[in-house]
């Protein structure tokens, strides 16, 4: 896949494109890559994506903008995986939201990229102050054609990220698999830490986040990225109230049966069940008692799976 950090100075060749955030790369999305895939190959086009990196609403509203369900390394993974041919990741700032609907369509769309054939969202909106919308885009498509994407329902719920992260904050994490279509997952790479998981008996790789978290609370993980495979684990994913004040979210998990370095590493962490919400002990032998036992609670919940 051709990945450009940025817009192009101009169009190369014409292209099949679809739109989006994409946030999460649900099934939603992937409907909508697996049409773009279709299109550009019966057009005999390379298949594209343009997606924005902030989100729109982290740069609008940074304070009150929705947790993001995915890094921008893990959409264009998926991408890839779906087979797009090329990426546009556009910088979303003060100039490009300042563009008019018209101006998107002639300069980005038609110059930039250079746009054959357009698949978007039924509620898709562009341009300053979102002035334009499907009707606006099929008014200037003069030199390409529209075609919408109708809504996905699972089990008669929409999918789309909102659903997602509602269904990751009740801790429903088989709805936020089943909206996914597949696991939810986190990935980064293992830093080094206090080294107090090792202390207290049940050492940790420890991941950091580089933005707030869609979800909190102790976990039955699956991680991958492991020398010889994949293996379960328990995770805790917040702010260790009990071992640190005013901190920010951290990634921690005990991966069982396992005790070689992972420094360094790059992993993923599937969060398969939720045991617990996080919580605040007295001391830390109270801490101990109650990893123990979350440890039994998962190593129950996979004996489980497995029968």
């Amino acid at each position: 896949m051709r990945l450009y950090r940025g817009l192009p100075a101009h169009a190369d060749e014409p292209v099949a494109l679809t739109i989006g955030n994409f946030d999460g790369v649900h099934r939603g999305h992937q409907a909508m890559l697996a049409r773009l895939g279709e299109a550009a190959e019966d057009l005999r086009l390379p298949s594209a994506v343009m997606t924005f990196d902030p989100h729109p609403r982290e740069f609008f509203a940074p304070d009150a903008a929705p947790p993001r369900l995915s890094t921008t390394r893990m959409k264009l993974e998926l991408f890839r995986a779906f087979g797009v041919s090329r990426c546009y990741v556009a910088r979303f700032d003060a100039r490009l939201a300042g563009l008019s609907a018209d101006a998107f369509v002639d300069d980005v769309l038609v110059g930039r990229i250079g746009v054959r054939w357009v698949l978007v969202g039924d509620d898709f909106r562009f341009g300053r102050g979102r002035s334009g919308d499907l009707s606006t885009l099929r008014a200037h498509a003069r030199t390409f054609s529209v075609e919408t994407m109708t809504t996905i329902k699972v089990d008669g719920e929409r999918a789309s990220s909102t659903a997602v992260r509602d269904a990751l904050v009740r801790g429903d994490m088989q709805r936020a698999g089943a909206l996914l279509g597949r696991p939810y997952a986190l990935a980064g790479r293992v830093i080094h830490g206090e080294k107090l998981g090792r202390k207290l008996g049940f050492p940790t790789a420890n991941i950091a986040l580089r933005h707030t978290p869609a979800l909190r609370g102790i976990f039955a993980v699956r991680v991958h990225g492991l020398p010889g495979g994949s293996r379960s684990g328990v995770a805790s994913l917040g702010v260790r109230p009990t071992v640190a004040a005013n901190a920010k979210p951290l990634l921690e998990v005990f991966v069982f049966d396992f005790d070689a370095p992972l420094y360094g590493k790059r992993v993923t962490v599937e969060f398969l069940h939720k045991l617990r919400d996080e919580a605040r002990y007295p001391d830390l032998e109270s801490l101990v008692r109650q990893i123990r036992a979350d440890v039994a609670d998962a190593r129950h919940y996979f004996a489980q799976r497995a029968a």
